[in-house]
């Protein structure tokens, strides 16, 4: 390999470290929040604006972070942004009040929705033979698909043997080795020229966003039918109704709706959105149960999600980045959604009894392994076929379909499990092992849904996406051949 390509990987591994931050981020906070909802003095009621405080700020504000790596510089958007993730880390691990660590967390999701297109976009208009883009891609997606699962690790790990501070202090270092690395190895690449920002389209897609994020958080405690979560729901609709029509008639668009019309771009934006709920509802699932039910430490709860990153390794690493440049795309998101409905398929098995390999860790192997043969794929074709200007906004849309299917489907199967454990115990006698009964009642009949959203994303996504079989060129035309690194 020359000196150009080993710098091309080697910049890949500083921004992969980055992309394994901002996923971390989303879980590794969740196994702490016990411990640090009693440290801080939090109350039920506001303890969940501790994981929604950083969920809503990244995922109503990826677009505009995508625009700002695309006017002002992928490079200088992708330092700045760790600089400042790292920043607002310590401040959240110094907090000393709610409202402290509300505000260093809304800080750092703020951060977060300009590092992750910025890293994606890096990715993309750096590796442009299609061999080497599948292998840049199926790590990348590796991290983005196994990247939360590890987050339950560590986090587990420093809660136990730490401190819950050291889940946000764990950022300052990765984020800096990161932003050491990719100010050596990658180039300045500031656009010709000076664009204008579209300010009504921000205001109305972040406000679109915000208000549909934070209405399916509100459901878990209001309810689906409550006048605050419809109000927000049907608000957010008509802001992202409004924002899609004004993109159509402004001349520099925040989004520029032709990046949405192509049907392969569309279809791994779907894909990832429908996918992650599985992903995400296992997190929530299986953490509970093998907390709550099977009695689990927090470093034992991290260390059963093991066998679901492995699976995710295979299929990103073992699979995808084989077959990417030679299959269409969706001869591996389509199976990849099937396998991982079969996961959640099998989750619906679990009972209070249930031995973790024949329960559990099946359930995680099949999630994983779907999810690694999704992800990779799904990642490369975000970016398929835009102009270089558009890299970063095609990968905000990529990460807004994971952050906000995320959110989303979390605060659904949340509903739909704590509804499913009402009517249980409604009809069974109070007691430990009846409530322990009910509990897993509801994470099963939740399971059961998550796996018919996603069976039926994969047909929806097998009849949406119709690129070919890639040619063995290069991966993407549109983008240019010289390499963004020194």
């Amino acid at each position: 390999m020359n000196d150009t390509g080993s710098r091309r990987w080697l910049a890949l591994v500083f921004i992969g470290l980055a992309q394994l931050m901002i996923v971390l981020d989303i879980t590794i906070v969740n196994i702490a929040l016990p411990s640090l909802q009693s440290d801080l003095d939090i109350s039920d009621a506001n303890r969940q604006w501790v994981i929604t405080g950083y969920t809503l700020a990244f995922g109503g504000l990826l677009f505009l972070g995508g625009r700002i790596a695309d006017y002002t510089g992928r490079k200088r958007a992708f330092l700045v942004s760790l600089v400042g993730f790292a920043g607002a880390s310590a401040l959240g691990g110094a907090a000393g009040s709610f409202e402290l660590l509300l505000a260093a967390r809304v800080l750092q999701g703020m951060f977060g929705a300009l590092l992750a297109p910025s890293a994606l976009s890096l990715i993309a208009v750096t590796f442009t033979e299609a061999r080497e883009r599948a292998k840049a891609f199926g790590i990348f997606g590796g991290i983005a698909a196994g990247g939360g699962a590890i987050g339950l690790l560590i986090g587990g790990l420093l809660t136990e043997y730490l401190d819950w501070r050291w889940c946000l202090y764990v950022n300052i270092p990765v984020a800096l080795i990161a932003a050491v690395g990719g100010y050596a190895l990658l180039n300045g690449d500031r656009p010709e020229g000076r664009a204008r920002f579209d300010v009504p389209g921000t205001l109305l897609v972040s406000g679109g966003l915000v208000a549909i994020v934070y209405g399916c958080s509100r459901a878990e405690e209001d309810g689906w039918s409550s006048a605050a979560v419809l109000g927000l729901l049907i608000g957010g609709a008509v802001l992202l109704a409004a924002f899609l029509a004004v993109e159509s008639r402004v001349s520099q668009p925040l989004l520029p709706l032709r990046v949405l019309r192509n049907r392969t771009r569309g279809g791994a934006y779907l894909a990832v959105a429908l996918a992650v709920i599985g992903m995400f509802g296992a997190f929530l699932f299986v953490t509970y149960y093998l907390q709550v039910v099977k009695g689990y430490s927090p470093v034992k709860t991290g260390v059963a999600f093991l066998p679901m990153m492995t699976a995710v390794l295979v299929g990103a690493g073992g699979i995808s980045a084989r077959l990417l440049p030679k299959v269409p795309p969706r001869a591996l998101i389509v199976p990849g959604m099937l396998i991982a409905a079969c996961g959640m398929v099998w989750m619906t098995t679990l009972e209070v009894g249930s031995g973790y390999a024949e329960g559990v860790m099946t359930a995680q192997i099949l999630l994983g392994f779907g999810m690694g043969l999704i992800m990779p794929v799904a990642v490369n074709y975000a970016t398929h076929g835009v102009a270089p200007e558009d890299a970063g906004v095609a990968s905000a849309s990529v990460n807004t379909a994971q952050q906000v299917g995320g959110s989303i489907g979390t605060a659904l199967l949340n509903t739909l499990a704590t509804s499913a454990t009402a009517d249980y115990l409604a009809s069974h006698p109070h007691s430990p092992a009846f409530a322990k009964a009910g509990m897993v009642e509801g994470f099963t009949s939740a399971s059961a849904w998550a796996a018919g959203i996603i069976a039926v994303g994969a047909v929806i996504v097998g009849i949406v996406m119709n690129t070919p079989r890639p040619s063995h060129a290069r991966a993407d035309d549109s983008i240019p051949a010289p390499a963004q690194v020194a």
